[in-house]
């Protein structure tokens, strides 16, 4: 073998080294795929579904298979959207709305539905318009939070099919038309001043009967005070009327005696009294009670 075709046979076999190892590194380039945590991909062979990808370093068939989708599975908000409804009472509101939601199996939502975002928010426009048409005006003013749970419930069940959690479903504001809010503001009127007619009358009503407890505890109490002086009086009168009977007259004109007494000692006391008119017979009365009292002692 010569020179030339000895140099040409290394440089054909480097060559295919070569080729080999680019192939290889190509290969292995080609079949490991890192996924990060906040994705999924879908992974096709001839256009078929093959498998989905979850987070961490995952191995495919160079060549054969292929990443056709990638796919955040991060929680999502649609736009705001307002749709006009038709309560049950006619009446014409306007509700906006928001909704989360997450995608949990890619490999439904990317063969089952285009447009994800479009999706949903028309399914919740129809549901919001059918749940509102059931209720009142009132009922959705004040049972919000039971319509939020019926709505996320039926667009839950709509979308189930194409691998969607709907995680968040918010009724931002019903808004009315002017005529419906100034008819909302008159009501609201009259019914604050009936409520306040109402508490006025609740309160003189009260205060009524508050008086007239009052007056009977009074008129109560006061015959319980009569009751005792009555029977403090009588109890007196027993004492005089024994004695009188135990000591005979003597003892009667003793208590008179005193009676005259009390009278010109409280006469005497008064302001301005320095002159004192005293029956000439209200002596005897000093007189009597002084030989009684030392007849006694």
């Amino acid at each position: 073998m010569t020179l030339p075709d000895l140099i040409s046979a290394l440089v054909g076999g480097n060559l295919v080294v070569l080729l080999l190892a680019g192939l290889i590194l190509l290969s292995v380039y080609l079949g490991v795929r890192i996924v990060p945590q906040s994705e999924k991909h879908v992974v096709e062979r001839f256009g078929r579904l093959r498998s989905v990808l979850g987070a961490g370093i995952n191995f495919i068939v160079p060549f054969l298979d292929r990443v056709a989708h990638k796919i955040s599975i991060l929680e999502r908000q649609l736009p705001n959207a307002s749709q006009d409804a038709i309560t049950a009472d006619n009446v014409l509101v306007q509700v906006e709305t928001s909704v989360f939601y997450r995608i949990l199996e890619p490999e439904k939502t990317v063969y089952r539905i285009r447009d994800v975002d479009a999706a949903i928010a028309t399914t919740v426009a129809g549901i919001v318009r059918a749940e509102i048409g059931k209720m009142e005006l009132d009922q959705v003013q004040s049972n919000r939070s039971d319509l939020i749970a019926t709505i996320k419930e039926s667009v839950e069940d709509a979308v189930e099919n194409w691998g969607i959690e709907v995680t968040r479903a918010e009724i931002l504001d019903v808004n009315l038309d002017a005529a419906t809010r100034e008819a909302m503001l008159q009501q609201l009127n009259a019914e604050r001043a009936r409520r306040a007619q109402v508490t006025e009358a609740e309160g003189k009503k009260r205060a009524v009967e508050l008086q007239a407890d009052a007056q009977l505890y009074a008129a109560r109490q006061a015959a319980e005070a009569r009751r005792v002086s009555a029977d403090a009086e009588a109890y007196a009168t027993g004492v005089v009327a024994k004695a009188i009977a135990e000591n005979g007259l003597e003892a009667a004109q003793y208590q008179v005696a005193l009676k005259q007494v009390e009278a010109l000692t409280k006469v005497g006391e008064g302001a301005g009294k320095q002159t004192i008119i005293v029956p000439a017979h209200a002596l005897d009365a000093f007189t009597d009670a002084f030989k009684m009292l030392k007849g006694r002692g």
